[in-house]
């Protein structure tokens, strides 16, 4: 699209027609105490005519020198590029129900966390799905990685080389030991949170899997998961995007808090957090769902990256400022040749 880089310029276009005026009105040469009776039978000339061409071929001139300093440009649409991304916070549960072998891939029985990892992996770096589902990747985001179980850890911080944040999630286990496979929700929206806070770019979301209920009493950060959500996201208008990922029945991995209620507790706390911080929260029981729900984030966060940079421009000042030069010369060249005007 057409622009200019400083517009602020083209304010001084309002002070041509007044150069323009005073070049009309400017003193005329002339002879003192003239006798022009010998010259009573020439015919008319044409000086008015010439005043008036050189006058507007000034005017066009200086226009032309103005807009040249306004700097326009045109895009070279060969040349566009995305503008600058937004920042992502990938919490990925590792507790031990996300070992359940309740998913498959083509056929094949696979544990949660596989297919969280190959789903996850078609978010980021783009590809297509079992089923031909086609993901275009978020190559201009910066993308954090944080699992957690009864800690959250931050495995990879925001970046753009993907591919580093793809490895390491394709090393990532569930937690076995116990005291260390429990589910921490709370915690772990803090430390997205605290990654986001880096990012300069002014869209950031939080995109939470997890497939049970928050089950660790005294989380460090002393918040419960909608409390963590409301003081610490949604008061920076970051948007979290929950992920129910576990099965309708209960795991006999994991621990189960105390005063659970059910898998219905884990899906009303992540239905809770995107609610209070302007997300939404997905349910995702198998491979297709999973995969859709990354596809539905993806198309929904592009919406709002709808403006683009480009790489090069064809500018237009030197064209304009070459043209208002050759304009000024020509008219200076007719004046001293053929516009010449004896007193």
């Amino acid at each position: 699209m057409f622009h200019f880089t400083q517009p602020w310029f083209l304010l001084l276009l309002l002070l041509v027609p007044v150069v323009m005026r005073r070049w009309l009105r400017r003193p005329q040469p002339a002879m003192r105490y003239p006798d022009t009776h010998l010259l009573a039978a020439l015919p008319a000339g044409r000086s008015q005519f010439v005043h008036y061409v050189s006058a507007g071929a000034r005017g066009l001139a200086l226009t032309a020198l103005v807009i040249a300093l306004a700097g326009p440009r045109v895009p070279d649409q060969q040349t566009r590029l995305p503008t600058e991304g937004i920042a992502i916070a990938m919490l990925v549960d590792v507790s031990g129900s996300m070992a359940e072998k309740d998913f498959d891939w083509e056929g094949e029985p696979i544990a949660r966390i596989v297919a969280v990892r190959r789903a996850f992996e078609l978010f980021v770096t783009g590809g297509d799905g079992p089923e031909g589902e086609k993901l275009e990747g978020r190559s201009g985001d910066l993308i954090s990685l944080t699992v957690f179980a009864t800690r959250p850890d931050t495995i990879c911080p925001l970046t753009l080389s993907h591919g580093v944040l793809v490895q390491e999630l394709a090393k990532q286990e569930p937690r076995a030991i116990p005291g260390e496979s429990e589910t921490n929700i709370a915690d772990a929206i803090t430390e997205a949170v605290a990654r986001l806070q880096k990012a300069g770019t002014k869209r950031k979301i939080i995109v939470l899997l997890s497939d049970g209920e928050h089950n660790v009493p005294n989380p460090r950060c002393e918040r419960s998961p909608r409390e963590a959500a409301h003081e610490f996201a949604g008061t920076l208008g970051i948007s979290i995007y929950a992920i129910d990922a576990g099965s309708e029945m209960p795991s006999s991995l994991e621990p189960r808090a105390k005063d659970d209620g059910g898998r219905d507790a884990g899906l009303k706390t992540l239905r809770e957090v995107a609610r209070i911080t302007g997300g939404e929260c997905f349910p995702a029981h198998d491979t297709k769902s999973l995969i859709d729900v990354c596809r539905k984030i993806d198309r929904m966060e592009r919406a709002r990256i709808d403006s683009y940079q480009y790489r090069q421009y064809a500018e237009g000042y030197p064209w304009l400022g070459l043209t208002a030069f050759m304009m000024l010369l020509g008219v200076v060249g007719l004046e001293m040749t053929v516009w010449q005007k004896i007193p």
